[in-house]
């Protein structure tokens, strides 16, 4: 083979190799709001799977009240998931909680 050859198929190689690097991954879909209470608890597990921020949870569930560690709530317990205790992690995402 000669030099303009092995020149070819390297540059050809590294062109390969460049573009596969500057692959950009597609951004998940964002969640649609949900409208009124929690109803579908499979769904909205997946969404607390993904460890949401206080505000992602209020943009897409704005309809549950979201009682982070600093808010003072009544006694009175609610049965149609409308109120929500989370879990934080040290970066203040919810990893986990429950209806009450």
């Amino acid at each position: 083979m000669n030099r303009f050859g092995i020149l070819f198929f390297m540059a050809a190689l590294g062109g390969a190799v460049l573009s596969a690097c500057q692959t950009v991954p597609a951004a998940p879909p964002r969640p649609q709001p949900v409208a009124g209470f929690v109803t579908d608890v499979k769904a909205f597990d997946a969404f607390i799977a993904t460890r949401p921020t206080p505000e992602q949870f209020r943009s897409v569930y704005p309809d549950v009240l979201l009682v982070t560690p600093d808010m003072m709530t009544t006694r009175e317990i609610r049965m149609n998931n409308s109120r929500y205790f989370p879990e934080m992690d040290a970066e203040g995402r919810i990893k986990g909680g429950k209806f009450m």
